[in-house]
């Protein structure tokens, strides 16, 4: 049996455009089952062990404006932490894809699902082959936004025959918690092309010369174009 997995994260909200929430981004990480990942998983949690961080749930917004249980980091903790997810995601053989809309082109909710529907629905009749040739595709999302729910319903429930949804906690999978990176770093991308850089991702990330060097020209190597 090949299956293949999708792992979803979001970024942004539905509500009114303003400058905190200009973009509404969707990032599916998709992992071919037959690709053993769990010997990188295995590293990353011994590793993050090693700094006191057992069972750590990586979320990737907070620690860029050291929130959360990163409020009393350094940003060279941070850093660190940040590092071990992308040097795992360079690692370990997957593909991703986000889907996004700029909120201040949009007019309402209907308008936003529809754009991203049709996104996501030309990128599967795009690939349709590729997705046939699993016997099994798992959606794996932790229903946080009803929206994007109803967006993931439909679309693959008209395009795919059989397709499997999964609920899942954020902490039990290190690929969901790469979509969360991966859809991070893609806002982080749009607001830099639009130059809209906040005070927290400008401390964080420093240069940005390095920010492309080291984190999206690297990992854009992992797009399912």
């Amino acid at each position: 049996m090949k299956e293949l997995s999708i792992f979803i994260d979001e970024s942004g909200d539905f509500g009114e455009y303003n400058h905190h929430s200009p973009f509404y981004i969707i990032t599916m990480v998709f992992h071919n089952q037959q690709e053993d990942v769990q010997p990188a998983i295995s590293r990353l949690n011994q590793e993050l062990s090693y700094l006191s961080l057992d069972n750590l749930c990586i979320h990737t917004g907070p620690i860029i404006r050291k929130e959360e249980i990163y409020k009393n980091m350094s940003v060279d903790e941070r850093r660190r932490i940040f590092n071990k997810m992308v040097a795992f995601i360079r690692q370990i053989n997957i593909r991703y894809k986000c889907f996004y809309i700029e909120k201040k082109h949009i007019s309402d909710v209907v308008d936003a699902t529809g754009r991203l529907s049709k996104q996501i629905s030309g990128f599967i009749r795009g690939h349709y082959r590729d997705f046939l040739a699993f016997d099994d595709v798992k959606i794996y999302y932790d229903n946080g936004q009803v929206e994007v729910s109803k967006i993931l319903s439909s679309v693959f429930n008209a395009l795919l025959p059989n397709p499997i949804f999964r609920k899942v906690m954020p902490s039990e999978y290190k690929l969901f918690q790469a979509a969360d990176l991966l859809c991070t770093l893609e806002l982080v991308r749009l607001k830099l092309e639009n130059n809209m850089f906040s005070k927290s991702e400008k401390t964080f990330f420093g240069n940005i010369r390095d920010l492309k060097k080291n984190y999206l020209k690297p990992l854009r190597k992992k797009e399912w174009s």
